[in-house]
């Protein structure tokens, strides 16, 4: 019988997420709700517990309250065992700083490693949208022998230049590890894709601390895993391309496999929503195969739609009531409530939002609790919405948590 390697999972959920504004000015990055009832980090912990990996260090540090508690509310194996998915703060055990960058977190938390002695290591962000059997990965990089894997998605090449891109030969060899280039280079076999960097790595363990050491020394490091350790392993002949497409999880479909979305701003967070409401979705929550997790949801009774109300190609959480209101193309998060007449359209709702009668919102992000008065208008009218809120480039007006409007 062939013995499974021992895998340790690492997620990096320290970002603060700036560009997301302010969606995260309470919070950190991973811990943004999204899809009406997961959070970001959600998707990550799913991909990781459905492979079967069940020994998970989060590392956190901006902000990361909501984040610490959802994890310890939502995530967490019941009884003795040795499965566990632990939120670990910066620690400082190497001097009074806090992290310089993602190769630094790690640095600064190799006691994980020398606790539980992996043979590889996985190294993954907390905050993008995606399905993914990990586990192909691992066993890929071990086929290699490589020190490092590194995932990569295909781009087109005219929209690669805002990604870390992989320059690969015929046998998955990474020659060269380029930050946005100007210029992106083609995949083997189609010169009009690119490999990008999805942030997502499998090492081998050794060759990890070995490497993040080496890195601490070095006085022209900026000790981030993209821009300085994986270069550091292409340089040694030591990296590996996964190509995502080659990636097949139970119950995706043709139009949803090799799904990826970075939702790092507001108009890819929007956007991302939109996909999941389509007749077909390009993003299908409902693979119960490959289900994403999640708990927020509590004792909250079933959504209710009363007077009238109705709820046209939309998501709708538990705990909402729909009360002679129209709701349009939107997702509305768990606890929400939209009074006599309101109408919303094309529009997110975070949990615990109050829409009042006669109120309209249209292409909008409202945040927790927001509560908007009767009658009042959002999205309609721009010049005035620019002066009281943060609109993105896409023209989405963002209303902050707790907020009255």
């Amino acid at each position: 019988m062939k013995t499974q390697p021992n895998v340790l999972a690492i997620v990096l959920a320290g970002g603060e997420g700036k560009r997301l504004f302010p969606l995260t000015e309470d919070r950190a990055k991973p811990a943004v709700p999204f899809g009406g009832v997961y959070r970001l980090i959600d998707f990550v912990l799913s991909n990781m517990v459905n492979a079967g990996y069940m020994k998970i260090c989060v590392l956190t540090q901006y902000k990361s309250h909501s984040l610490d508690r959802h994890i310890s509310q939502s995530w967490q194996f019941n009884g003795p065992t040795s499965q566990y998915i632990a939120s670990v703060p910066a620690q400082q055990r190497l001097g009074k700083r806090w992290y310089q960058g993602s190769a630094d977190a790690i640095l600064q938390s190799l006691n994980l490693i020398y606790d539980e002695k992996p043979d590889y290591v996985i190294v993954f962000g907390a905050d993008h949208v995606y399905r993914m059997d990990p586990k192909q990965m691992v066993d890929d990089h071990i086929a290699s022998g490589k020190s490092v894997t590194v995932a990569g998605i295909r781009v087109p090449r005219s929209e690669a230049s805002a990604f870390g891109c992989i320059q690969a030969d015929e046998n998955g060899n990474i020659t060269e590890f380029l930050e946005k280039p100007s210029d992106p280079p083609g995949t083997p076999d189609d010169p009009e894709m690119t490999y990008a960097s999805m942030g997502n790595y499998v090492f081998t363990a050794d060759a990890l601390v070995s490497a993040l050491k080496e890195d601490e020394n070095n006085p022209d490091s900026t000790h981030d895993m993209g821009g300085d350790i994986i270069p550091y392993f292409v340089s040694k002949g030591e990296a590996n391309v996964y190509d995502f497409n080659k990636n097949v999880v139970p119950g995706s479909t043709d139009r949803d496999r090799a799904y990826w979305r970075d939702v790092g701003t507001i108009d890819a967070f929007y956007e991302a929503h939109m996909d999941l409401i389509s007749v077909h979705p390009i993003f299908n929550l409902y693979n119960q195969q490959w289900p994403i997790r999640s708990t927020d949801t509590g004792e909250l009774p079933p959504a209710k739609f009363i007077q009238g109300g109705i709820a046209q190609s939309s998501m709708v959480g538990q705990g909402s009531i729909i009360s002679a209101a129209t709701v349009r193309n939107s997702v509305l998060s768990t606890d929400v409530v939209v009074e006599e007449g309101a109408t919303v359209e094309g529009s997110v709702l975070m949990p615990g939002v109050r829409i009042g009668k006669g109120a309209v919102v249209r292409h909008a992000i409202l945040d927790k609790n927001v509560v908007i008065s009767d009658g009042t208008l959002i999205g309609v009218e721009p010049e005035r919405d620019a002066q009281r809120f943060a609109v993105s480039p896409g023209g989405v007006v963002v209303v902050g948590k707790n907020e009255v409007v």
